[in-house]
């Protein structure tokens, strides 16, 4: 008799039946799940997997706590006092329909402005209005639709994170039960007689299987899962021909035992299960190593400037304490949590929320780390360090990352895959003719097939490889998002660079003053609005001001490609380029020139004679080989003359560029299929940062950050660039060396495997060795490599 299943958790539903619209559910529960999407129109849940779903809980009274603002505060990642957010553990993720719907969460309550979900950690981000709902109110909803979320408060107190050991305890379960069996099986090994070896032999073999069973069904049963859920996905992942070589080998020397037919292969088994996990093991302290050393500290150099005993100071970013008085200008990012000193603020948290409506802040509210400041100049008192604030967070989130698809990526994904399926068809044909020539053979070619070919080892090569170049680049000031930027630097066959800020360096520009004399008053205001500023030519200017009293100014405004606007005690104040501020004396300027007036009266401007970084020119001269260069800058055309005849010929110099303009130039590249690099100061370009296919920002200890950048590059190491492209091209290499190895490796392998000369536990041997030779080539490798570029 057939088990009639429930439409929406696939469990039975024989004890308890409850039809409704035509469907079967097991308990009330599963049909108000189902009533709630259908009302929501959400049943395209059920399309992408049948039974999806699982039984919701009762849990009346449960999460009464989250009423606490002290404990809903904990758990929050930003509240601002309209908007919230919170990341939730959810267990139950497991497949494309638990990701579709939680996705949509805000078609079940639209109060809800945002979720997404992390699939690998089980986690989903939620954004929505704290005036309209409640963090209790979310829990609850996704508890109603079998999406309960794990909650330990010990989880956020003291940030500490509960280790998994389950490697490790699954590791010693396959390792104790391999040297046993090993033990047990020796007397059939050496064929040694004896009558009580005779006597007690069955009781051996029946040991061993006592002893398989934990590696089976505990150690080795991740493997089973990951092979299931790739095939009820349709997808062949590495874990399908290990899966069945486990179950084979399982069921026939079960089977052996039970009718006496021999010792069956729990040696190979537990072996198999056994070096499996050990690899698994090395692979994943080898690649913790490697994440600790490309922590968030490496992906900020940035500075900021703290107040300390009345000076200004740049420290950076992760140097910052709990109590430390920081100094955010215009359009920088909030470090840090904080509390807001200045008289009042306004801050834009798009970064954080998606909202680009600005927040207003008064003296003594809240600024969460993240935020962009939006009214010139502020001061703050540090809450908590970098390390405990939302930032660290920031550049990793998937609102901001642009889909730059990964080909190398997508070449070892298919890689695999079809691999899989060679193996897999190799593993029958070689059984079926040993099965017709000598059935004794056809098992063990099965087995050792299956297990010798897995591609784990071409499945590790980019991963550590890229892994292994983030940490290089990093020492060497080289800071990028994550791998794929290396893959695609590598592809690189075009670079833009910005000028000023750039090509040009702020810290030994010479300024002169051309037109007439500022009064003291006036420097006051000219140097508390440069205060505000970000621009590499403001931060130039500022210092020369060394005298002028520092004030108050509130009525700020810059306009991105134009200038200041600033109005104190009556006084107005512009200062930017010479269409900004009217200036109708001169028509064509062909400096580098800062121009101001005061009350709309043309004052005069500052001119500043450029000091090009050291390098320029032979890193040009270098680059004019292999890539096609170009140089976009919003000044005008004054150093058109000196750029021609120190930079290559064919380098295209474009000017007066506004930021949309730059983008342009960037997108029309792309049109023609080139692969675009943007190298830019982080300002005025950040839309054509965000349009390359690597974006990079150099930074010069300003607090300018970007995530529309995909790495950040000090600006001492300038002259390198070319060095690092040559060194991801090398690391393409490298990894395409580690894929002919590993062919060979299996290529060998298989011919061994196929004939019937190698057995599953030597096979099982060799197949983790495999994948730590990997993992030693491209550690050896990258490193040589890394010696070159310092």
């Amino acid at each position: 008799m057939n088990s009639t299943q429930c439409y929406h958790c696939g469990d039975s539903c024989d004890d308890n039946l409850i039809q409704f619209d035509e469907k079967s559910f097991c308990c009330n529960g599963c049909k108000t799940v189902y009533e709630i999407f259908s009302d929501n129109d959400l049943t395209c849940y059920y399309d992408f997997q049948d039974s999806p779903g699982a039984i919701p809980t009762e849990i009346q009274g449960k999460y009464d706590f989250l009423e606490s603002e002290e404990i809903a505060e904990k758990l929050l990642d930003f509240n601002d006092g309209n908007t919230q957010i919170v990341t939730l553990y959810i267990p139950h993720i497991h497949c494309s329909s638990c990701i579709w719907v939680l996705e949509n969460l805000h078609k079940l309550n639209p109060k809800i402005t945002a979720s997404q979900v992390d699939f690998p950690k089980k986690k989903v981000r939620i954004t929505f209005g704290s005036d309209k709902t409640s963090l209790k109110e979310i829990v609850l909803l996704l508890s109603a639709i079998g999406y309960e979320p794990y909650i330990s408060l010990e989880d956020y107190e003291g940030g500490k994170k509960a280790v998994d050991r389950s490697l490790i305890y699954k590791l010693g379960i396959a390792g104790f039960a391999f040297g046993n069996v090993m033990f047990l099986s020796f007397p059939e090994y050496f064929e040694v007689d004896g009558f009580w070896l005779e006597k007690y032999k069955n009781v051996f073999r029946w040991l061993m299987f006592a002893f398989s069973l934990p590696v089976v069904f505990y150690a080795g049963k991740d493997y089973f899962i990951s092979a299931f859920k790739g095939l009820s996905s349709k997808i062949l992942n590495i874990d399908v021909p290990i899966a069945l070589g486990i179950f084979v080998l399982f069921i026939r020397s079960t089977f052996e035992i039970i009718f006496d037919l021999g010792t069956g292969f729990f040696d190979s088994l537990t072996g198999l299960v056994f070096f499996l996990l050990l690899g698994k093991f090395f692979q994943q302290k080898t690649y913790n190593f490697l994440s600790f050393e490309r922590d968030y500290k490496s992906y900020f150099p940035i500075a900021v400037t703290r107040i300390k005993e009345n000076k200004e100071e740049n420290i950076q970013v992760y140097n910052i304490e709990k109590g430390d008085r920081l100094l955010i200008r215009n359009q920088e990012l909030i470090p840090v949590d904080g509390i807001l000193i200045s008289e009042n603020a306004a801050i834009d948290y798009s970064f954080v929320t998606g909202e680009a409506e600005p927040v207003q802040k008064k003296s003594g509210d809240k600024l969460f780390a993240g935020g962009k400041q939006l009214s010139g100049v502020i001061e703050m008192e540090v809450l908590v360090s970098v390390s405990q604030s939302y930032l660290t967070q920031l550049w990793s989130n998937d609102v901001f990352q642009k889909n730059k698809e990964s080909h190398f990526k997508t070449i070892t994904d298919n890689i695999s895959k079809n691999f899989t399926i060679i193996v897999l068809a190799i593993a029958f044909i070689s059984t079926a003719f040993w099965l017709y020539f000598d059935a004794s053979k056809a098992l063990n070619v099965f087995t050792a097939v299956l297990i010798i070919a897995c591609p784990c080892a071409i499945a590790l090569a980019a991963p550590f490889t890229l892994g292994n170049m983030l940490r290089i680049f990093g020492k060497q000031k080289f800071y990028l998002k994550n791998a794929t930027v290396v893959e695609q630097l590598a592809a690189i066959n075009s670079i833009i660079f910005d000028k000023t800020g750039t090509l040009t360096t702020s810290k030994e520009s010479k300024i002169s003053y051309h037109g007439i004399a500022l009064n003291q008053q006036e420097k006051s205001i000219l140097k508390s609005s440069l205060r505000a500023s970000n621009h590499p030519l403001s931060r130039t200017l500022y210092h020369t001001f060394q005298d002028a009293e520092i004030l108050t100014i509130s009525d700020y405004q810059e306009i991105v490609g134009k200038g200041i606007q600033v109005s104190y005690n009556g006084v107005n104040l512009k200062l930017g380029s010479s269409s900004f501020v009217n200036n109708q004396q001169e028509q064509s300027v062909l400096d580098t020139a800062v121009h101001i007036s005061f009350n709309n009266q043309y004052k005069g401007k500052f001119i500043f004679k450029n000091s090009y970084r050291k390098g320029v020119k032979s890193l040009f001269d270098v680059l004019q080989n292999n890539y096609d260069l170009s140089v976009v800058s919003g000044d005008n055309e004054g150093e058109i003359k000196f750029l021609q005849e120190n930079l290559p010929k064919g380098t295209d110099l474009l000017f007066n560029q506004k930021p949309e303009d730059k983008l342009n130039v960037v997108a029309s590249l792309q049109q023609n299929n080139k692969k675009v690099m943007m190298i830019g100061d982080g300002l005025n370009d950040a839309g054509a940062l965000a349009q390359s296919d690597v974006g990079i920002a150099l930074s010069e200890n300003i607090n300018v950050f970007s995530p529309a950048c995909d790495g950040i590059l000090d600006a001492s190491k300038f002259n390198k660039i070319e060095t690092f492209i040559k060194a991801s091209k090398k690391a393409i290499t490298i990894i395409k060396y580690c894929f002919i190895l590993s062919l060979c490796y299996n290529v060998v392998g298989l011919y061994f495997a196929v004939t019937g000369q190698l057995m599953p536990v030597i096979a099982a041997i060799l197949m983790p060795l495999s994948s730590i030779s990997i993992v030693v080539f491209t550690t050896i490798s990258t490193n040589v490599l890394g010696n070159k570029i310092k």
